[in-house]
């Protein structure tokens, strides 16, 4: 019966220990898909969608279009794609809302090309590589710092190249989003997707 307890004892040690690793392993490599930094020297970046609450980006939506109009602005030769479709909770599309809220802000309307069908991350990269020149397949990818990772992972296996512009995390999601993150994570490198 001792013997049990402490074979049961080692495996319950080894899977937490595993699990921590796990965990640790994951958070570092979230942070290594923030780099190379974006230069300006990719002609086109895609800016990824968040939830728009009625026609109103959410705060989360919001920290990467204040990340890409400072890229703009430092960076006038650049076009953005914004891309997101509409959420059954979401009175426009979040492609829609972006545009809106750059351009109010005097981004040149030439500059944006919208893609508002896409549901998912996957798709977020898929449809936005489908309005690409078909000699471009070096983008910037603009989105949430925990989310560069899977994005990046995402359009290497699209065949683009990519570089990176992350986005600070609201505070009152950080815990949730990092913790989805890393499960997203292993799914996509499990599905591709």
């Amino acid at each position: 019966m001792k013997k049990i307890k402490k074979l049961g004892m080692t495996i319950v040690i080894a899977v937490a220990l595993i699990g921590v690793t796990t965990w640790l392993l994951l958070g570092k490599w979230m942070a290594d898909g923030m780099k190379p930094l974006a230069d300006g020297s990719l002609e086109y970046a895609i800016i990824l969608g968040a939830k728009v609450n009625g026609e109103t980006p959410s705060l989360t939506l919001r920290y990467r279009l204040e990340e890409a109009l400072s890229y703009a602005e430092t960076y006038p030769d650049v076009k953005f794609i914004l891309s997101g479709g509409q959420g059954p909770d979401e009175d426009i599309a979040e492609g829609e809302a972006m545009r809106r809220y750059l351009v109010e802000r005097g981004v040149a309307e030439e500059r944006l090309l919208l893609e508002t069908e896409s549901t998912s991350t996957y798709e977020n990269i898929l449809y936005s590589k489908k309005l690409l020149p078909e000699d471009v397949n070096a983008v910037t990818l603009i989105t949430s710092d925990f989310h560069l990772t899977r994005a990046r992972m995402i359009a290497d296996g699209l065949g683009l190249e990519t570089d990176a512009l992350p986005a600070k995390t609201p505070k009152s999601v950080v815990a949730k989003q990092h913790t989805r993150e890393r499960f997203a994570l292993i799914k996509t490198v499990i599905v591709g997707k």
